[in-house]
């Protein structure tokens, strides 16, 4: 790696690490590290999806009244969290089409900018320092839907 360095009577100057010597970055992870992550994240995120609280799409749509297609519309137009498997298909949060969370979804979904279940989730399931430290779910079952919807809005694209 290379830096631009200057000093009081001269022009800048390149200064190289020594031969020899890796540049090691603080601001980046090792690869030992990065994959470290990665498991955990994919550990977690099974966890997640096989939470007792979890659905698949043809159990949402019978609780819904509807179809496993009509369930996967909503999911790509941010009506529905749905969650990406590892395999083929969504798993969804029961908890969503209960009445204080249903008309909310597409409207957290807009202010946040995205459709993806897992940026929905993480919002939704995060502790917020606005909430005092409670989560937006939280938040929303004790009905603080409009504060919930303002910290969506501050925080999306």
């Amino acid at each position: 790696m290379k830096t631009a360095t200057q000093n009081s009577s001269s022009k800048p100057r390149i200064v190289r690490p020594p031969k020899g010597k890796q540049h090691l970055d603080a601001d980046f992870e090792s690869i030992a590290e990065t994959r470290a992550l990665l498991n955990s994240s994919l550990a977690s995120r099974s966890a997640r999806l096989a939470a007792n609280d979890m659905l698949s799409t043809d159990e949402a749509a019978e609780l819904a009244g509807t179809t496993r297609v009509t369930v996967n519309s909503w999911i790509a137009k941010g009506r529905c969290i749905g969650l990406t498997q590892t395999i083929r298909g969504f798993r969804v949060p029961k908890w969503q089409f209960e009445p204080d969370f249903w008309p909310l979804v597409p409207k957290l979904s807009e202010a946040l900018g995205t459709t993806e279940g897992w940026a929905l989730l993480a919002f939704l399931e995060t502790p917020h320092g606005a909430l005092d430290g409670a989560t937006p779910r939280a938040a929303i079952e004790r009905g603080q839907s409009k504060r919930v919807l303002e910290l969506a809005g501050a925080e999306g694209y």
